[in-house]
């Protein structure tokens, strides 16, 4: 598990910046989605493509926090990144200018639908319940790359908790994405993993910062049931 640090002044800042030590007093649970980034073979197993060691650590905690807020009345929706070259608008910046190509078709190989490194990980607590929605961009609400913010919309849900891998990538730019569409924000300190201490650190102070409230899972599961 990653040591978690979030700095004593940024917390401060935050908290003059708002006035208060929380934003959130309680989770109505009907208005809140926990979305669980990127959980998939191709990032947990052992010797995968994109391989985040850290992520296999943090499956009890997400499975912790998918029973609370299944059992509280709220949504679990699993994200799958998902590589698609046959979507409308090819990511091209992404795969063909900073990736070299043997990364190119690492993310091929792992991240096509029907491939193994594409499926969730199967130690997920998974539901019938629960909604499992396909992603080709880092972050879940780029207009026309994820369903995502129709699905929540529809559902009249106005905050999300995030968790998943990694950190610094998917799940932040989910997060900041969804703040900045006007969802509330909890970003799990503890379920959610990258490869250093040192990025998992820089991403929880952030969102603290500007984008949302840093929370543990066991806080989280006291606000679902405040």
């Amino acid at each position: 598990m990653h040591k978690i640090q979030l700095s004593p002044k940024i917390v401060e800042r935050s908290r003059q910046h708002r006035g208060r030590d929380r934003i959130l007093q309680k989770l109505e649970a009907r208005r809140c989605a926990h979305l669980i980034v990127d959980m998939q073979v191709g990032f947990l197993a052992p010797g995968a493509a994109v391989e985040i060691p850290m992520a296999r650590e943090i499956v009890g905690n997400i499975n912790r926090c998918s029973q609370a807020v299944r059992e509280a009345g709220g949504l679990n929706v699993f994200l799958r990144y998902t590589y698609d070259e046959h979507e409308p608008q090819n990511w091209t910046f992404w795969y063909d200018v900073i990736s070299s190509p043997e990364a190119k078709e690492g993310s091929r190989g792992a991240f096509t639908r029907g491939n193994e490194g594409f499926e969730l990980w199967p130690e997920l607590d998974v539901s019938e319940q629960d909604l499992i929605v396909d992603k080709t961009r880092f972050s879940a609400f780029v207009p026309g790359t994820c369903e995502l913010d129709k699905l929540l919309r529809e559902k009249g849900i106005d905050t999300v908790i995030v968790s998943g891998t990694m950190t610094n990538c998917c799940s932040e730019s989910t997060a900041r994405d969804a703040a900045q569409r006007n969802y509330q924000v909890v970003f799990l300190a503890d379920a959610n993993a990258t490869l250093t201490d040192e990025e998992h650190n820089a991403t929880l102070n952030n969102i603290q910062s500007l984008f949302g409230e840093v929370l543990t899972v066991d806080q989280v599961c006291k606000l679902l049931s405040y």
